[in-house]
């Protein structure tokens, strides 16, 4: 197993503001992360969507969904008057949680100069049941529409539990 990353994010969606992944370890035994390609993507709005229209599912395994987007606050803030998200959505203006978990960047150089270009989705699954989280499961993007299907995420806590 792979230790998980600590952190620390702006959150302005469920839950506390800053949001840490320390104190959703103490609470949760899984925390499934969400890594954002950025605040124009389509298909991230509609991930973020679909897992909140499902957060009761989650809820019911002990999980919680934390959407990562590298974007400032502001910016963010208009997803969750959007979609009303029952779960944390964290700012990363910086990338600094998608470089710690090796979030996918294709192109190169060019790509780490524009995320719309080349950074990837990716779903990282957290088994905080121990005295660090672990990672028990990823998902990396290939595409702007490669993500996990639910049923799939579903399988992966279950099979930990």
């Amino acid at each position: 197993m792979t230790l998980a990353s600590a952190f620390e994010l702006p959150n302005v969606g469920a839950g506390p503001d800053p949001l840490s992944l320390t104190e959703l370890a103490e609470t949760n035994e899984f925390v499934l992360l969400l890594l954002q390609r950025d605040f124009h993507c389509g298909n991230c709005r509609k991930q973020v969507q679909v897992f909140g229209d499902w957060y009761d599912e989650f809820r019911d395994r002990n999980t919680e969904i934390v959407s990562i987007v590298p974007e400032p606050r502001d910016r963010i803030q208009s997803w969750q008057a959007e979609y009303d998200l029952p779960y944390p959505l964290c700012a990363d203006p910086e990338a600094t949680v998608g470089g710690d978990y090796d979030q996918p960047v294709r192109f190169g150089p060019l790509g780490k100069f524009s995320d719309l270009l080349g950074r990837m989705p990716k779903a990282v699954l957290l088994d905080c049941r121990g005295d660090e989280p672990d990672i028990v499961y990823t998902h990396e993007g290939s595409s702007t529409w490669d993500r996990p299907e639910l049923q799939e995420v579903f399988d992966a806590i279950d099979e930990q539990r």
